[in-house]
């Protein structure tokens, strides 16, 4: 296992890449006019998709990657790149073409059930959250390791069950400009989580580098 810190680590990374507070408009509009059983439902299944799919990634990411013969230095580097992307549109306070696209987001308003696709899928576990659990699960190949960052992943859904759930207060408490201060804070995390990536990824890469 990790030192302790290193998972607290690991849980501050994903959070702040799944950022449940930045997706709060966009839960509120994607829900507007449904009744509050059907919020809490909807906020419900997002936590579940969000876990099942963080922790599928950190099982199977190893599989998927030998399929395709990618090496993990090579697939750290290319996560960094995503994820540095991902920041770069959270400090400009914008979700970016990695979450979600204009023509989903103009889907979305017109389906009945969005907890799934696209509030889970892609906004909330999208690349950047999959590629990142992936490179973390591969810090250590023990199942101890494993199963502790299931178990961060699990906190992760929590929070994104609490966000959504208390989305309505927690939006009119800190209101546009409240939450966009806290995504480009939480942006500004993910951009040295990403240096730190990529820098690895290159490391491994050319160990002369080292």
């Amino acid at each position: 296992m990790l030192e302790w810190h290193d998972y607290v680590k690991i849980f501050v990374a994903i959070v702040v890449i799944v950022d449940p507070i930045g997706s709060i408009p966009v839960f509120l509009t994607l829900t507007s006019g449904r009744s509050p059983a059907d919020r809490r439902r909807a906020a419900w299944v997002a936590a579940l998709a969000v876990a099942v799919v963080l922790i599928s990634s950190a099982l199977a990411g190893e599989s998927v990657m030998r399929l395709f013969g990618i090496g993990i230095p090579s697939f750290r580097a290319g996560a960094g790149i995503v994820v540095l992307l991902m920041a770069v549109s959270m400090l400009n306070a914008r979700l970016g073409g990695t979450r979600q696209a204009p023509g989903e987001a103009e889907e979305a308003e017109e389906k009945d059930t969005v907890a799934v696709v696209p509030l889970a899928i892609p906004l909330l576990s999208g690349p950047g959250a999959i590629s990142t659990t992936i490179v973390y699960a591969h810090q250590l190949s023990s199942w101890l390791h494993t199963f502790m960052l299931c178990v961060i992943i699990v906190g992760v859904a929590v929070s994104v069950w609490v966000s959504l759930r208390l989305a309505a207060p927690i939006g009119r408490a800190l209101g546009t400009t409240g939450i966009n201060i806290a995504t480009r804070l939480m942006g500004l995390i993910l951009a040295a989580i990403a240096v730190e990536f990529m820098a690895e990824g290159v490391k491994d890469l050319f160990p002369a580098l080292r």
